[in-house]
C-alpha cells in the first residue's frame, strides 16, 4: 500500500511546489510509481508539469462532479509519474467543504482507494492553513515541511506545527512529520547558515540531510513544463532533488533490517540482504514464526554451487556505476 505525503507550509515562496514537482519526478525516475496531487488553486504544480490548468481537476472530484480516475493525467516525460491536476475553481472548495458532511475528510475519501495503485502520493498544498490544507493533512500519513533558509521562514513554523498537532489530536492520530527540508540555501550568506544550523539543532534527525541550493535552473524549468532533471539534469538543483529522492526512499524502505529465510531453503537468494542497509531495526514479533529464523549478515556464505560464478567486467562496472550515481541496481546483461 502506498504512502501519502503532504508538502505543507503556510508561508509562500519557500519552494513547496518546486519541491513537490521535482521530488515526485525524481522518485518516479528512481523506479517508484508516483501520483502528484495539486491541491493549490494556483495550479502551479499542474502547469509546472506541462498540463492545462483550465480543464477539470481536484475541485470537481471534491464536489462529486468527477471521479479521480477520470481526472488523473500521465506525465508524458516521466513514465511512472501521474498527476491529479488543479484549477482556479479550487478556491470555492474552502466554503463548499463546510457544507459537506465530514468535509474535513473529503480528500481522504478520494485518495484512500488510490493508495494501492501507487508507491507514493505527494500532495502539494496551498500556502495557507485553510480547509483544503486541513483535508490534505487528514488524508496524509506524513507531512514534509520545506523551510526557506531565511529568518521569516522560521517564524511561521510554530503555527504550522500547532495545526499539525491539532490534526493529530482530533482528526488523524497517525499523522507524522516526514521531515524538514531546507530550501533556497546560499552558502555565501551568513543568515542561511544560521537558519540551517538552527533548524538542524532544534529538529535533529527530522531534518533532511539533503539541502536544496539556490539554482536558476529550478526557476526556469516550470516555464518549460518540465521538472529540473529533464530541463537540465546536470544542474545543482536537479542533483539536489535526486539526492533528496534517494534519501526519502531509503527513509521509507521496509524497516526489517535482519534477513528472514526458510531454513529448508538451501539455495537461491540467501545473500540478497547484504545489498541493503539493514542496521539497527529488530524484526517485529508478529512477523516471527517457527518456519523462519533470523540470519545475521556475517553468517551468509557464498553458494559454491552457484551456476553463475563469473561475470563480464564491463557488466560489473556498469552495475557499480549505477549504484554509485543513482543508488539503485540495474540488471546485469552479458
Amino acid at each position: 500500500m502506498g504512502k501519502i505525503v503532504s508538502l505543507a507550509n503556510q508561508k509562500g515562496g519557500v519552494g513547496k511546489t518546486t519541491t513537490a514537482i521535482n521530488l515526485a519526478a525524481s522518485v518516479a525516475v528512481l523506479g517508484k510509481k508516483v501520483l502528484l496531487v495539486d491541491a493549490d488553486p494556483q495550479a502551479n504544480a499542474t502547469s509546472g508539469l506541462g498540463l492545462d490548468i483550465n480543464g477539470k481537476g481536484i475541485y470537481e472530484c471534491i464536489t462529486g462532479e468527477a471521479e479521480p480516475a477520470d481526472i488523473i493525467r500521465k506525465c508524458q516525460d516521466v513514465k511512472k509519474l501521474d498527476i491529479l491536476p488543479s484549477n482556479i475553481n479550487l478556491v470555492g472548495a474552502e466554503t463548499e467543504l463546510l457544507e459537506i458532511e465530514n468535509g474535513q475528510k473529503r480528500l481522504k475519501t478520494l485518495l484512500d482507494p488510490l493508495k494501492n495503485l501507487y508507491d507514493f502520493i505527494f500532495i502539494d498544498c496551498s500556502p495557507s492553513l485553510g480547509l483544503v490544507t486541513l483535508n490534505a493533512l487528514v488524508a496524509s500519513d506524513s507531512v514534509l515541511i520545506p523551510v526557506q533558509c531565511e529568518y521569516f521562514a522560521l517564524e511561521g513554523l510554530g503555527k504550522l506545527l500547532n495545526t499539525i498537532k491539532m490534526t493529530q489530536s482530533k482528526l488523524n492520530p497517525s499523522l507524522e512529520i516526514e521531515g524538514f527540508l531546507l530550501t533556497m540555501y546560499d552558502s555565501r550568506l551568513r543568515l542561511a547558515n544560521q537558519v540551517s544550523n538552527e533548524v538542524k539543532k532544534h529538529f535533529g534527525e527530522l531534518t533532511f540531510q539533503t539541502i536544496i541550493q539556490r539554482n536558476i535552473r529550478l526557476s526556469e524549468a516550470p516555464s518549460f513544463g518540465k521538472p529540473a532533471l529533464l530541463y537540465d539534469a546536470s544542474s545543482s538543483g536537479s542533483i539536489n532533488y535526486l539526492n533528496l529522492a534517494k534519501e526519502f526512499i531509503k527513509k521509507n524502505r521496509n524497516k526489517y533490517q535482519k534477513i528472514t529465510m526458510n531454513p529448508k531453503n538451501k539455495g537461491l537468494g540467501r545473500g540478497l540482504g547484504a545489498i541493503f542497509d539493514m542496521e539497527g531495526t529488530v524484526l517485529p514479533e508478529k512477523s516471527k514464526s517457527r518456519a523462519f529464523e533470523e540470519i545475521e549478515i556475517d553468517r551468509i556464505q557464498p553458494n559454491p554451487k552457484q551456476p553463475r560464478s563469473h561475470f563480464a567486467e564491463e557488466a560489473l562496472e556498469e552495475l557499480a556505476e549505477s549504484i554509485r550515481t543513482l543508488g539503485v541496481i540495474q540488471p546485469i546483461t552479458v
